[in-house]
């Protein structure tokens, strides 16, 4: 029997079910949101945090709990892992476009003073 939740799942919205249901069912979505929605879809259900961390391979309810109280604050963007662990993610987006972009244009010789690009000179 499992206990009585602290942060139990709010009700979905139709937008809310309907996206998490699609979600669920994706081949090319990325396993984590996959595992996610499922997990959520399975409790608004009715199934308990634990019968929900088996159906997604997970050793522990907690891990289902961290889920729903994210869901409930951030509502379908808390499917979206956030930043795992390692190390800080350098560049932020604006310096990634700008680098991927100089990074798309070939050097001119003369004026970048290379032929091809290296990491080095990028950064």
């Amino acid at each position: 029997m499992s206990r009585h939740q602290k942060d139990p799942l709010r009700p979905l919205t139709v937008d809310e079910r309907k996206e998490l249901t699609r979600l669920s069912r994706s081949q090319s979505a990325p396993a984590a949101e996959v595992d996610r929605a499922r997990a959520l879809l399975a409790i608004a259900e009715g199934a308990s945090y634990t019968a929900a961390a088996r159906l997604v391979g997970r050793g522990h309810n907690e891990t289902i709990s961290a889920w729903v109280s994210r869901f409930n604050r951030e509502g379908l963007a808390a499917v979206r892992p956030h930043h795992g662990g390692g190390p800080r993610i350098r560049y932020g987006a604006h310096a990634q476009q700008r680098i991927l972009a100089e990074w798309a244009r070939l050097p001119e010789r003369e004026t970048d003073g290379t032929a091809t690009w290296s990491l080095s000179l990028l950064q």
